[in-house]
């Protein structure tokens, strides 16, 4: 329910397209072929000794041909130097009266949760206070327990529910934590390793969604049914709040322990971007909040936002697709339908993100993916007062939240570019100017580059924005080694923000960097995603394409010089990228991808997907999906780039069967395919640093050598 803010993830997506088909939209187009006619399905058993011993050997030829030299050692320590780095900055949040921090270095692999005060965070050198030492605790229990989060009981912030992943998967075990002894407590909530979702409702009664037993799981591996379960008695007796379809994509309840304002929620996804918000009443019943399924709304104290996705039409006005509005909760509740419009977006902006403070909302708003963040006020009487909190440097990023809405106007604030080391402010809303608190350190000479932006038209005659960051010296000969990277899907943006990583690997070796802003994503709103669904899918493609010739247009690069890599959904635009456009590169890297769309919302996470891709169990929907999908795209004799596929074996959202089974087919077909299979990591392909090193400068050194 609450809004999330959408961080950005520059090390892993760099995407590709397909061709400009236009889908046919016929039932009468054959059905995906049964899974027995795929070659490659005895890959599909990820733990199976003889599949591993499969992904064994491929790991071995590529670190035998791209990771095992003296410069991919020297790459690798200076990825690691970034991510480890003792200057980076402690990004914290505010439980009770700590800040707390997860922190990952060379000494603590796995990490440390530890906390401080607001006084000596503001020290340059703070003093900290460990909680949970991961590392010794994966020690003393021989686990490779990553991280996952921790949900603290306020006011008094004591027990915490802490989830702990084997691996790196999406599935967890949660166990109960005490922050006083800084201890687990043996005989508190425990849950056992699943997809889980756990939130407190008091001291002795949690709300809890996991895997219950057969049937008690969808279809897209997460919780059909949520519980309320009572301290001190078994799991098998928790009594039963809401009951799913095996169809939905989850189901889970969480009681908002605002003071004055405790309410009950119980949330039902349908489907990506399709849900349903019940308020629970003390009695048990449910009555769902009266908006549009593909709404996302959030409660806080006496407000309701509304988020609609497309146009809404409410007693006789319209309020656009993308915008923010507001209305008083009881009232609505009850019936009224006063609304207030905080956003609304135009040709060039969007809604990025919003966060309160205990009386005011911070918006961050997008022009052409350049950000600012407006303050709002509600007016007892009257429209919302609005002010400037101040714009970013020229194409840069600022990100403002709220520190704690329940008792503060305080907040912090973030300034970062691609070339802008990240800097944080603290402030206090209506006090001043906010102080600058930390500085990330520059991790390559940025006086060296420029950053620009263009934009391009793509086939359909659709302007689509895109950031280069090039050389000064840089000669529009065509000979400039180029990586062009994009996401395009799930309504994520892509912002500028430094990265040490590409700036160490990449821009220090003379090449260029490119980030296509293309469709799919939501860098103008839920329009510019859904521009790109379904049968439209291809438009992403296209606009990446375009983004691809304009730089050779512009003789910034060359095909031979120009590659491009994504990972998850950029993964799968890598895919296209390579079976649909093959003459725009020399070299592709896909990550952690979905590749095999035939059998996709079979494997892991993948029916929750159907939103976004479509059901290729549906004829008429399989007609178009076939289009992008590139494992049944690959064909004999044609002239493809060279590809690295890299994946993980605890990867349980997308899996490695994509990447396992894409990379063997090509092989057989004697192309050029590379693969590595972190054996840890899950979708993020890494579990700690030194891994996160690894695929990085794996991927960097593949791309540079095709490319150089």
């Amino acid at each position: 329910m609450h809004r999330r803010w959408i961080a950005l993830a520059v090390a892993l997506t760099l995407g590709g397209m397909t061709h400009a088909h236009d889908a046919p939209k016929t039932s009468s187009a054959p059905a995906a072929t049964p899974a027995s006619d795929d070659p490659n399905l005895w890959l599909d058993d990820i733990d199976g000794a003889k599949q591993l011993d499969w992904v064994k050997a491929r790991n071995a030829d590529t670190v035998g041909k791209y990771a095992s030299g003296p410069e991919f050692s020297t790459l690798q320590s200076r990825l690691l130097e970034v991510l480890d780095s003792d200057a980076k900055i402690p990004m914290v949040n505010k439980v009770g009266d700590h800040f707390y921090n997860v922190w990952r270095d060379k000494q603590h692999p796995k990490g440390l949760w530890r906390r401080t005060t607001l006084a000596e965070y503001r020290k340059d050198k703070p003093a900290w206070e460990t909680v949970v030492d991961i590392d010794a605790l994966a020690a003393s229990e021989k686990e490779n327990w990553v991280w996952h989060g921790a949900q603290c009981l306020k006011p008094d912030y004591r027990r915490c529910l802490v989830s702990l992943s084997r691996g790196g998967a999406d599935a967890d075990v949660v166990r109960e934590f005490d922050l006083v002894t800084k201890t687990f407590i043996a005989d508190g909530f425990t849950l056992p390793e699943a997809k889980s979702q756990v939130a407190w409702i008091d001291e002795d009664h949690i709300y809890v969604a996991t895997d219950f037993g057969p049937g008690s799981m969808t279809t897209s591996s997460y919780p059909r049914i949520v519980k309320e379960w009572k301290r001190g008695t078994p799991l098998a007796s928790a009594t039963t709040v809401y009951e799913g379809k095996p169809t939905d994509m989850s189901i889970s309840a969480f009681r908002d322990r605002t003071p004055g304002f405790e309410r009950d929620f119980v949330q039902r996804a349908l489907e990506f971007y399709n849900s349903e918000t019940y308020v629970r009443g003390k009695d048990g019943k449910l009555t769902r909040i009266d908006v549009p399924n593909d709404a996302t709304t959030d409660v806080q104290r006496e407000w309701l936002l509304i988020e609609p996705r497309t146009a809404w039409t409410v007693n006789g006005k319209t309020y656009a697709s993308g915008s923010l509005l507001a209305a008083k909760f009881d009232d609505f509740m009850a019936g009224k339908r006063d609304i207030a419009v905080l956003f609304e977006p135009d040709a060039h902006s969007s809604l990025a993100g919003y966060s309160w403070t205990r009386h005011h909302l911070l918006v961050n708003v997008m022009r052409d993916v350049v950000s600012s963040i407006e303050v709002l006020t509600p007016e007892a009487n009257g429209p919302w007062k609005r002010e400037t909190l101040g714009g970013a440097p020229a194409l840069s990023t600022v990100q403002a939240g709220g520190i704690d809405a329940d008792d503060t106007d305080e907040y912090f604030l973030t300034v970062s570019g691609f070339l802008q080391p990240t800097t944080l402010y603290y402030g206090t809303l209506g006090q001043g100017k906010q102080e600058a608190l930390k500085h990330s350190p520059a991790f390559f000479d940025a006086s060296k580059y420029a950053v620009s932006q263009h934009f391009v038209t793509s086939k359909d005659g659709t302007r689509v924005p895109y950031f280069e960051i090039a050389p000064k010296s840089m000669k529009a000969d065509g000979n400039n080694p180029t990586l062009v990277y994009g996401y395009g899907g799930f309504e994520i943006s892509l912002q500028p923000a430094y990265s040490g990583s590409v700036g160490r690997a990449w821009l220090d070796k003379g090449g260029v960097y490119v980030i296509a802003n293309i469709r799919g994503g939501g860098e103008y709103g839920p329009r510019w995603h859904q521009a790109a669904l379904k049968a439209n899918r291809p438009r992403a493609y296209e606009d990446f394409a375009a983004v691809s010739q304009d730089l050779i247009d512009r003789k910034i690069t060359t095909p031979k010089h120009m590659g491009m890599m994504g990972g998850s959904n950029g993964g799968l635009l890598a895919g296209n990228m390579l079976t649909k456009y093959p003459q725009l590169y020399g070299a592709v890297v896909s990550q952690v991808a979905l590749l095999d769309m035939k059998r996709y919302t079979h494997m892991s996470a993948g029916a929750s997907w159907m939103a976004e891709y479509g059901d290729p169990d549906k004829a008429d929907e399989w007609a178009y999906i076939q289009t992008f999908s590139p494992y049944q795209n690959v064909k004999a004799g044609t002239k493809y780039p060279p590809v690295l596929f890299t994946t993980s074996t605890r990867d349980d959202r997308v899996g490695p069967v994509h990447a396992r089974k894409m990379a063997a087919e090509m092989q057989s077909m004697g192309f050029d395919a590379s693969l590595y299979e972190n054996i840890e990591g899950g979708h993020g392909a890494a579990a700690d640093n030194k891994q996160a090193a690894f695929m990085s400068a794996l991927a960097y050194t593949y791309l540079w050598d095709h490319l150089k």
